[in-house]
């Protein structure tokens, strides 16, 4: 690693990249007491009101850190891998490198809850693994109080949506979806009609007397990726046509229009809406309406198949927190006559578990 100081430009070399660094750039970053508050990190100054021509009289390259010390009388200590960090242009949660699942997967990412755990380096691993695999799931969580609004306000803040703060999953009379029965629900993601989606659901077992009811997992990612291998065609209309999801009950009337498969801007996966009894395929021409209904049928062929699914059964006080842009979750059947299936359940963004992420990565100098 390498920085250099020639005419007021800095230049940095590391595995044999070369950039410069504009002064500007650094000293914004100025980081003493007199320019960043202690407890907010946030700034004293206002760059908008800097010179725009900033001079550097010195740097210097120590241990980790990068000295800059300019003209105006400011001086800036940088840690080396924050600036490498601002290099690549990836947050932190972009270097988790997601790990592809389908039925053969073993190990379901278990981890046993204790008092604090929230700022416990073991709640670190766990939201690693979760961003590695799309799930986690937590044991021997307390079951009373309606704790799961506690859990999920210790990693951020709770997403409220019309079903409330949180909702309770158990079969009921006229219901105002089918998870409020005891009947199969086939693999989904959850509230494709909102704006934006609800990232991450929580779902906690408080009951569970009944034989059947397993919970269902599938990759979406994995699936996605198997598609676009073998059925490109079907991929393709699936990441292009937006179709309408929507919802209906007697207050409200939820609506988005958005495409199946959706990618970032480097076209890789970033997140699937499937729940085919709230979609609505727009009134295309004939022969691409029939191109996105074969398409539609092979990639639900594909999360039905007994080759992308994992079965399991939740017991009192599991915990499953799973990723709702990724995986699609179900249930297998039950008889509500063989007892109580209690399950409560709400929703969180992916700020609050990067937040937390990120602020246990720093805790613990990770």
């Amino acid at each position: 690693m390498k920085i250099e100081l020639k005419k007021n430009k800095v230049f940095f070399e590391n595995q044999g990249l070369r950039k410069e660094i504009h002064p500007f750039w650094l000293r914004e970053r100025v980081n003493g007491d007199n320019h960043v508050d202690k407890s907010t990190q946030q700034r004293l100054f206002d760059p908008t009101e800097l010179k725009e021509n900033i001079e550097i009289d010195n740097i210097n390259l120590s241990d980790n850190f990068l000295e800059v010390f300019f003209r105006d009388g400011s001086f800036a200590k940088l840690k080396l891998k924050e600036i490498l960090k601002e290099f690549s242009n990836q947050n932190e949660i972009e270097y988790i490198n997601k790990v592809k699942w389908d039925s053969s997967l073993n190990d379901l990412n278990n981890y046993e809850f204790k008092e604090n755990f929230s700022e416990q380096k073991e709640m670190y691993k766990a939201l690693v693994n979760f961003y590695k695999y799309g799930f986690v799931i937590f044991k021997k969580v307390p079951t009373k109080n309606n704790f799961i609004v506690n859990f999920a306000n210790s990693i951020g803040s709770i997403r409220r949506t019309n079903f409330g703060e949180f909702f309770n999953v158990k079969s009921k009379p006229n219901p105002n979806d089918l998870a409020y029965t005891s009947l199969a629900l086939a693999p989904h993601t959850d509230n494709p009609y909102r704006k934006p989606v609800p990232c991450i659901q929580i779902l906690h077992c408080i009951e569970n007397e009944v034989n059947g009811g397993l919970s269902t997992l599938v990759d979406g990612f994995m699936v996605t990726e198997k598609l676009k291998e073998d059925f490109p065609n079907y991929y393709k209309i699936l990441t292009e046509i937006k179709v309408r999801f929507q919802f209906i009950d007697q207050t409200v009337v939820l609506e988005d229009w958005a495409e199946m498969i959706q990618v970032n801007n480097k076209g890789e996966f970033k997140q699937v809406r499937f729940s085919p009894r709230l979609d609505f395929v727009p009134l295309l021409d004939k022969d691409k309406l029939e191109l996105y209904y074969s398409a539609r049928k092979k990639i639900s062929e594909l999360y039905n198949s007994d080759q992308y699914r994992i079965e399991f059964k939740l017991t009192p006080g599991d915990l499953l927190m799973m990723d709702n842009h990724r995986l699609l979750h179900g249930r297998t059947s039950y008889d509500a006559n063989e007892g109580n299936r209690f399950l409560q359940g709400c929703y969180i963004d992916y700020d609050s578990s990067e937040g937390k992420l990120k602020h246990l990565k720093r805790k613990f100098n990770l």
